[in-house]
């Protein structure tokens, strides 16, 4: 008789449960991320790590499991860069429109092979569906990273999130409102030869420049978030100024579209300005990293006198 009663119990009491499961489940979600975001990680020296790894079977176990772990963030970034393609493929048309304004529209390129258009159509959907996905990449790489970062550390990569969209799309900005106004006409008009476009060259050579300078003001982010977790020194990025200042000019050669100095420099400019604002972003985090360590070190020494 009492399980009769417990049974008729729960069933009159189901609606209102899940009623209150189904209100209480944000708050509940909440809290276990807040509790996450301030437990410290386990400590796994890399070099104990690889010493176990032949010896020791939980060792290697562990292992396995961020193999999958990381595995399965991938597959989830790409199944986002896909949706993110899908959505895009309803506004792609607009987006080639807009994409072709610095030449004067679609009505200045000529196609002249019959699967041309649909190659441009597919890469500039493929570009803007990854512009789409990078806030939802950078949250599953962020998720890959933070079992294993400090409070501190999962906080700063949590909030760098929004700031690596706004850089890339920044990027993405400069490339077209600024580099491709002064190169098209350079390289339209080189030699005194009028050059007839192409939709595929054109929108190969946009998109490219795009993704490229794009992620290249992803650099600053990068620099503080090494730099806050200690992978990074500024020290050593003030000293070696000088070779930085070479590599970007090897890296832009390499992604500017014209050999002329002038769209060389336009790319060089923000990068060699990125790169200093990098050391002062590396110098911020570090100092804030030291002060937390410090802060650590006498509330350790606190409770232990006491």
């Amino acid at each position: 008789m009492r399980n009769f009663f417990r049974s008729l119990w729960r069933i009159i009491t189901f609606p209102f449960r899940l009623l209150y499961n189904i209100l209480a489940f944000p708050f509940r979600a909440f809290s276990r991320f807040r509790k996450f975001l301030n437990t410290e990680p386990e400590e796994h020296p890399i070099g104990e790590v690889f010493v176990n790894l032949t010896t020791n079977k939980d060792t290697r176990q562990m292992l396995w499991d961020q193999v999958e772990a990381l595995r399965a963030h991938l597959l989830r970034a790409v199944l986002a860069v896909m949706v993110g393609v899908g959505i895009s493929f309803a506004y792609t048309n607009r987006i080639i429109e807009f994409l072709a304004i610095p030449v004067g529209g679609l009505d200045n390129l000529k196609a002249i092979e019959v699967t041309e258009t649909i190659g441009v159509f597919m890469r500039v959907a493929l570009l803007s569906g990854l512009a789409i996905a990078i806030p939802y990449i950078a949250l599953e790489l962020w998720m890959f990273a933070a079992p294993g970062l400090r409070p501190r550390e999962r906080k700063m990569g949590l909030a760098g999130i929004p700031l690596a969209t706004i850089l890339f799309l920044g990027g993405a900005a400069f490339t077209f409102f600024l580099m491709l106004p002064t190169a098209l006409p350079f390289l339209q008009n080189f030699m005194g030869i009028k050059t007839e476009l192409r939709p595929q060259s054109y929108f190969s050579f946009v998109t490219g420049l795009m993704l490229w300078i794009g992620i290249s003001f992803e650099f600053p982010l990068v620099i503080y978030i090494l730099s806050a977790i200690g992978i990074i020194k500024p020290q050593i990025l003030a000293q070696q100024w000088r070779l930085a200042i070479v590599i970007i000019a090897i890296v832009a050669a390499a992604v500017t579209p014209t050999i002329d100095p002038i769209n060389q420099g336009l790319v060089m400019a923000p990068m060699i300005l990125l790169y200093f604002i990098s050391i002062g972003l590396s110098y911020i985090a570090y100092a804030g990293r030291k002060r937390n360590n410090l802060e650590e070190q006498q509330n350790a020494e606190e409770a232990e006198a006491s």
